[in-house]
């Protein structure tokens, strides 16, 4: 398996298709965090990402959104976070609410070519609910990539919904957006295959303030770059 997606033959095709994705983002940014008010199980995770990890250590936010809760919470513990998101409004808006962080308006796979660090350059990650945008073939790139800009040992926290679904289209705040998920077992799978221990793992039944999301089973990996 690649350590970037430079050998995914449909990266071009999903960059086209993203476009939609941040589109929909992009409108829905003002209303995202009044939407999803519940964030226990994003925020359990961040605190153990914050406090596993030691002091000061940079820390790449894959899919920042508004950097609420998790930027600011990785920040206000004293480490230096990187937060990327393909919608430039939620990038917009995580400067304004997290000027402690640092933001940039990119796509996951636009790390690959080394513009915020080479191999080993973060000690920690966070992706949450950022690969499920992504279909099931892409998100084993993915998960390779974080693995190897990931120092040896370095932490990821993880978390996905729990669907046997790949590249569904979904209604979502007024906007259709394109999800996948996996059942645990499966997605325990993906991440060993990537080269990750998983060293904890917490599951939430969570209903978002917004009646056109269904409700969802919340799955959070603590994971461990083996």
């Amino acid at each position: 398996m690649s350590d970037s997606y430079d050998g995914y033959e449909g990266l071009n095709r999903l960059a086209l298709d993203r476009a939609g994705q941040a589109e929909a983002f992009n409108a829905i940014a003002g209303t995202y965090d009044s939407a999803f008010p519940h964030k226990e199980g994003q925020r359990a995770a961040g605190a153990w990402l914050a406090a596993a990890l030691p002091d000061g250590s940079r820390v790449l936010d894959v899919g920042c959104g508004t950097g609420l809760p998790t930027a600011a919470q990785l920040s206000g513990a004293g480490h230096r976070v990187v937060g990327v998101d393909l919608s430039a409004t939620m990038v917009k808006t995580a400067r304004e609410n997290v000027p402690s962080a640092e933001f940039h308006h990119l796509d996951l796979a636009d790390l690959r070519d080394g513009r915020l660090g080479g191999p080993g350059s973060f000690d920690g990650a966070a992706a949450f609910f950022s690969l499920l945008m992504l279909p099931r073939a892409e998100i084993p790139y993915a998960l390779r990539m974080l693995h190897c800009l990931l120092r040896p040992e370095g932490l990821l926290a993880l978390s996905m919904v729990e669907s046997d679904v790949d590249d569904y289209p979904i209604p979502f705040l007024g906007h259709t957006i394109r999800v996948s998920g996996y059942l645990r077992d499966d997605l325990r799978h993906v991440v060993r295959d990537a080269g990750f221990e998983v060293t904890g793992e917490d599951s939430y039944a969570y209903a978002p303030a917004s009646t056109d999301v269904p409700p969802e089973i919340q799955l959070f990996l603590h994971l461990r770059r083996a």
